[in-house]
C-alpha cells in the first residue's frame, strides 16, 4: 500500500500518489468548462475548496481553479474571448466580389465528372491562370492570393485541376473486327464499275 501523500486535520482525507497523477491526467484530458468544472469538483472534495491547496496538491494554476469555483457557485460559465480573436477570414469573405468572378472563371473552363458519382467539377484552369484573369478584369494585386493559395482555393471551391475529358472511346468488342470486315467488302464492292451490257 503506497503512504498518504497528504491529509487533513479537520475532515480525514488521504490521497496516494496513483490517485492525484489519475486526477490531474483526467483535468488535462477536458477542455474549457469542463475542465474548470472538474478542477473545482475535486478541489471541493479534496482540497476543502482552497485553490491554493489545489495548485499544490494537483499542480493546477489557482486563477483556473478560481474561476471553476466561482463558475460553480453562480452558475454562470465564463466565454472566453480566444474565437473572437483566433483565425483569419478566409479569402472568399474578405473579397466576395473577387471570389464571385473566380467561380464565373472556373465555371467557364469546367466540366461535370463524367461518373456523375461526385458533386465536384474539374476544370483546366490553374492557379497561375486564375490569378492572371483575376488582374486582367482588373482586380487590385492585393486582392489576387498567390498562386499556391489559389490553387487551394479553387480546391475548395469544389474545382479540381484536371484534363477535362471529352469523350472516351468504347472499348473494342468481340463483334468489332466483323464489323470492319463487313465494310471492307461493301467499300470494295462499291468500288467495284458497274457490269455493262445490261
Amino acid at each position: 500500500m503506497l503512504k498518504p501523500i497528504w491529509r487533513f486535520t479537520g475532515r480525514h482525507r488521504l490521497l496516494e500518489e496513483d490517485q492525484i497523477d489519475d486526477l490531474r491526467l483526467a483535468a488535462f484530458k477536458l477542455k474549457g468548462a469542463e475542465r474548470r468544472a472538474f478542477m473545482a469538483e475535486m478541489t471541493l472534495k479534496y482540497c476543502r475548496g482552497r485553490a491554493r491547496l489545489a495548485e499544490t496538491v494537483f499542480g493546477w494554476g489557482r486563477e483556473t481553479v478560481e474561476v471553476g469555483l466561482a463558475e460553480k457557485r453562480t452558475g454562470i460559465e465564463c466565454v472566453g474571448a480566444q474565437p473572437a480573436r483566433c483565425g483569419g477570414k478566409r479569402w472568399e469573405e474578405q473579397y466576395p466580389e473577387a471570389a464571385e468572378a473566380l467561380c464565373r472563371l472556373a465555371e467557364e473552363h469546367a466540366q461535370q465528372d463524367p461518373t456523375f458519382q461526385t458533386p465536384l467539377a474539374f476544370t483546366r484552369l490553374t492557379g497561375a491562370a486564375a490569378c492572371e484573369a483575376l488582374r486582367a478584369e482588373g482586380f487590385a494585386e492585393e486582392q489576387v492570393p498567390a498562386v499556391g493559395t489559389m490553387a487551394r482555393i479553387l480546391n475548395r471551391l469544389g474545382y479540381r485541376l484536371r484534363k477535362v475529358v471529352k469523350a472516351k472511346p468504347q472499348k473494342k468488342i468481340k463483334q468489332t473486327d466483323a464489323i470492319f470486315e463487313n465494310i471492307k467488302k461493301k467499300m470494295v464492292r462499291a468500288s467495284r464499275p458497274a457490269p455493262s451490257g445490261a
